[in-house]
């Protein structure tokens, strides 16, 4: 039961954030949606980084991977925000701009996920005395 509080602080503070976003880029509904972009982008590369490269280690507690993925990044990042700009834009006749919206959500969102997992990968732990063989496995 410690997981739920971790995810509701997460949430809290993925909230938090993603309201500053929203105030900080702020747009109509027939204007771009420039913070979802934004927040979507950089929460696919931390959620890559943090499954690839955090936690794959053993040491890293269960209630921190909750409060972080589910909590923050749940809170922080969501696919409903992705379709309401969306909708807005079509129902506000923005139909070009809308399909603009949704290219650069998937060009952006891949590419980052795919990046957050090859910055965790380089930084996740490596068992100490393991030494590659020609083949590429371990002795």
């Amino acid at each position: 039961m410690r997981l739920a509080p971790a995810v509701f602080l997460g949430g809290v503070v993925g909230t938090a954030l993603r309201f500053g976003t929203d105030q900080a880029l702020p747009h109509s509904a027939g204007q771009f949606p420039t913070a979802t972009l934004v927040v979507n982008a950089i929460g696919a590369f931390v959620l890559g980084w943090l499954v690839a490269g955090l936690w794959t280690r053993p040491a890293v507690p269960q209630w921190l991977k909750a409060a972080l993925g589910p909590g923050l990044l749940g809170s922080f990042t969501t696919f409903s925000a992705v379709m309401v700009s969306l909708v807005t834009l079509v129902s506000a006749d923005s139909w070009a701009l809308a399909a603009t919206y949704l290219a650069a959500t998937l060009v952006l969102g891949f590419p980052a996920a795919g990046l957050g997992l090859w910055v965790g990968t380089l930084l996740a732990p490596r068992p100490a005395g393991l030494t590659a063989t020609d083949a590429g496995a371990s002795p």
